[in-house]
């Protein structure tokens, strides 16, 4: 179900702009929270951009450890997505508390989130005056995966898994969403 994804194509798994859910691990602490704004930003060397406001808990994490992780939700997720972006893992085990199962993909230094249809994973690059004056994290990625039934050779096939619960959530506010929609060719 899970198949790695060759790093020049990782950046096709965020390039119709979902919602993703990003994760850090630092000395036995683990979070993971939700995040409108990541893109792709190039190909081999695979690198996104993402924003992570300086107040979340998660944000200490990965400046601690100088890694992340970002796993890509689906419809049948979008509570669990609300749930992650509503709560500071400050002040709550959001891991226990909202019962998020982790994978284990020895490749990866992140929490890569079960039940979701893509993970990634990487390092940040230096830029700590990018972090503290605009909350952008460039990140390069060291890892990819995808789940088959939706993605596989290189691209999204939502439309041929036969299930609209596995789409990808695209965060519109206040815990609203849309689902990725049918494909059009041009």
């Amino acid at each position: 179900m899970r198949q790695p994804v060759d790093l020049p194509r990782a950046y096709r798994l965020l390039n119709h702009g979902p919602t993703v859910l990003v994760g850090a691990s630092h000395e036995g602490r683990t979070n993971v929270m939700s995040v409108a704004w990541a893109m792709a930003l190039d190909f081999d060397p695979p690198k996104v951009a993402v924003v992570v406001d300086k107040s979340t808990y998660t944000r200490s994490l990965i400046e601690a450890s100088g890694r992340l992780s970002i796993s890509v939700p689906c419809v049948a997720q979008a509570g669990l997505v609300t749930a992650l972006g509503n709560h500071s893992g400050r002040d709550t085990d959001k891991l226990a508390d909202f019962n998020v199962s982790l994978l284990d993909e020895p490749a990866a230094h992140g929490p890569l989130v079960a039940g979701c249809v893509a993970w990634l994973d990487g390092v940040c690059l230096p830029g700590a005056d990018n972090a503290a004056r605009h909350d952008l994290f460039l990140v390069e990625i060291t890892g990819a995966w995808a789940d088959d039934r939706v993605f596989s050779n290189g691209r999204w096939h939502f439309e041929e898994a036969g299930d609209d619960s596995l789409r990808t959530l695209h965060h519109i506010a206040g815990g609203h969403y849309l689902a990725i929609g049918a494909p059009v060719d041009g």
